[in-house]
């Protein structure tokens, strides 16, 4: 195998947007390993799904032998990047930084190896550009760019046309972004930089600078920004951004996003969202167009990547508590305390089964009817289930299962879990 495999398997994947002078690329790669970063926007606590393609990028080169840096944006984050943007954002203050620093680098060493030769290198801007002065940065970098240079950049005039405008601010985020390349260049010997497609000026903006302060010929790529064939964004669900933090979103609602995926947009995110091979895609797809109502493409899209963010004992545990939820069969004790943190929950008393209106008790008890007059009402209508099995009247029994769990619904959406007191 080459050393330049992962451009063929990158655009394969359709992770391709744009790169320098190909064929020098491919030579380089074909010399030896090769360093390379990614930068990270430290605007949260936590990457999101939207952040998940370009890590990816980095461990697929790292897993043909080259050597990555996972830079965290902690000086570039207090300017912030008018890329992709129509107005400017907030700024955060150190202190916030500091903590979105933390937080996205523990989530970045559990996707890239830590370790060995090849191990990632997790660096932070603000340890070089802390004590750069003002003088020494126009000097050294300003003098390098033309005003002119900045304002082609399609970020650039794009904000420059919008109703917002652009800061002087943000204006500098490019020159920063260059300075990083530069930095990292000479210091830990990088020769490219990868980004989205929204970061083509400011990666050939760095390529500038080493070539015009260096001398050296470096190298960059980008790969498509991911959108959804329907139009809406990607990594949106109703409740907001896709977070790779299980506080933030949690895994089971990560697993179901994957299994709503639509048919035009399944194959492309299993290329560019999962590690597995493509030959392995390609066998999956197969069987998808086989049998499309099976889904089995969104299974196997769903499975792959909440494993990678979450491990596979909370694959096991989204899919028992779908099972729970949706699946029609008998329930048992492992489906329902998986939906332990999905449903709301409330403890009761192993008592309150026992009764000539236990059901009704209950349903009081868990607040999933206001008085008993209501749940006498709601049973009356056919409205509640009890474990899966529509309750008839308001005497009807009930059982918990394995002595400790009631799944009680109301309607088609309503549900609740009761569980007895320990």
């Amino acid at each position: 195998m080459t050393g330049a495999a992962i451009i063929d398997d990158l655009r394969a994947r359709g992770l391709i947007h744009d790169t320098t002078d190909e064929a020098s690329l491919r030579a380089r790669l074909d010399e030896g390993p090769v360093t390379l970063y990614h930068g990270i926007d430290p605007s949260a606590s936590s990457l999101h799904l939207g952040n998940l393609v370009g890590i990816l990028v980095l461990r697929r080169f790292q897993d043909h032998g080259h050597r990555p840096i996972g830079l965290v944006g902690g000086s570039t984050g207090m300017v912030g990047d008018p890329g992709g943007r129509s107005e400017e954002r907030n700024l955060l203050d150190a202190e916030a930084l500091a903590h979105n620093v933390a937080g996205i680098q523990g989530q970045v060493e559990r996707l890239l190896r830590v370790g060995g030769d090849i191990s990632v290198q997790l660096v932070n801007n603000f340890d070089w550009t802390k004590d750069v002065s003002v003088l020494d940065f126009l000097r050294d970098v300003g003098k390098h760019a033309t005003v002119n240079q900045m304002v082609a950049k399609d970020s650039v005039r794009s904000r420059m046309e919008s109703e917002h405008g652009i800061s002087y601010t943000e204006f500098s985020y490019m020159l920063l972004q260059a300075f990083d390349y530069w930095w990292l260049k000479c210091n830990m010997d990088c020769d490219m930089q990868i980004g989205g497609s929204d970061q083509w000026g400011n990666i050939t903006a760095g390529i500038d600078l080493i070539r015009r302060r260096e001398g050296d010929h470096v190298h960059g790529l980008c790969w498509p920004l991911i959108t959804k064939a329907d139009g809406t964004k990607f990594g949106k669900s109703a409740g907001g951004a896709l977070w790779l933090d299980p506080e933030r979103t949690l895994p089971y609602e990560f697993h179901q996003y994957f299994l709503r995926t639509d048919d035009r947009d399944v194959e492309r995110f299993l290329l560019q969202l999962t590690l597995k091979p493509v030959e392995e895609v390609q066998e999956i797809m197969g069987a998808h167009r086989a049998e499309p109502e099976k889904r089995v493409a969104q299974a196997a899209l769903a499975d792959a990547v909440t494993e990678l963010i979450h491990g596979p004992d909370e694959v096991r545990k989204a899919t028992l508590a779908a099972g729970a939820l949706f699946g029609g069969g008998d329930l048992d004790a492992d489906g329902l305390e998986a939906l332990r943190g999905i449903v709301p929950e409330t403890s009761v008393a192993a008592s309150v089964s026992v009764g000539d209106e236990a059901v009704v008790d209950l349903l009081v008890a868990t607040g999933v009817c206001k008085s008993k007059g209501d749940a006498r009402r709601t049973i009356d209508q056919g409205g509640i289930r009890v474990n899966g099995d529509r309750i008839g009247s308001s005497d009807a029994g009930f059982a918990f299962v394995d002595g400790r769990f009631a799944l009680v619904q109301r309607g088609k959406k309503q549900r609740h879990l009761a569980v007895v007191e320990a």
